[in-house]
């Protein structure tokens, strides 16, 4: 019976692990051969033309024209680290926080991708660490803490980034450090910024274990001690 009980946890941890790592990776770069299809701004915005950007606005295209997948083209130009284009585009009325398809903005798509220095520009054009991106209802911290990008993490930190939110799957950032992490320096670093910074230590997830307990399941005593530095319970 006990045998069974393993397995059966064993499983739904597996289903809950393979669900939630889409968290991350359900941003859609445009392909190829989207991008050999892509007109105007789209095609401009993708080859970071900033001369062709200012004179199609200047002509009245319109700057948050999407592709197919909701992309705009400052979307395409995060995704492609073009930031003189990400700046034309802003320049000429493109919504720094607008969201594609799967809801991701470029703020978003720079944490993802764990490119500060694009990431610090979309930041500089008004995009908000605040906002509440992907299907998960998550914020870019959260996502930056899935992946263990912890200079990322400190740069939404220091952006205002929320860190207490609790996404749909009822996990905060400090939460998917750790159980979506591999217990190493990457994830310990990013769980450790997010301590320092003053997140809820405590906060549970939905079957009541909180990140200190999470943590001693999975042996991850680095993490542990953290938390217990900081008063976790």
């Amino acid at each position: 019976m006990k045998s069974s009980r393993i397995i059966i946890v064993s499983i739904i941890a597996s289903i809950i692990l393979s669900l939630t790592m889409m968290q991350a990776h359900t941003q859609v770069p445009p392909s190829s051969a989207e991008i050999s299809q892509y007109k105007g701004l789209l095609s401009a915005a993708a080859r970071g033309d900033v001369a062709e950007i200012k004179a199609l606005i200047a002509i009245g295209d319109r700057p948050d024209v999407r592709d197919d997948y909701g992309r705009t083209p400052l979307h395409v130009a995060a995704y492609r680290g073009h930031h003189k284009a990400m700046r034309a585009l802003v320049d000429g009325g493109a919504n720094p926080n607008a969201l594609e398809n799967d809801r991701y903005d470029i703020v978003t798509i720079a944490s993802v991708a764990n490119d500060v220095h694009t990431l610090k520009v979309a930041l500089s054009l008004g995009g908000s660490s605040k906002n509440i991106t992907s299907r998960y209802d998550g914020t870019a911290l959260i996502a930056a803490a899935h992946l263990g990008h912890a200079e990322i993490a400190r740069v939404l930190i220091d952006a205002g980034a929320p860190l207490d939110h609790i996404n749909n799957l009822g996990w905060t950032a400090l939460i998917e450090s750790i159980v979506l992490g591999d217990g190493g320096h990457r994830h310990t670093d990013t769980l450790k910024a997010l301590v320092e910074a003053g997140a809820n230590v405590n906060i549970a997830d939905r079957s009541g274990q909180t990140p200190l307990a999470l943590a001693r399941s999975r042996g991850y005593k680095d993490m542990a001690r953290i938390l217990e530095l900081a008063g976790a319970k």
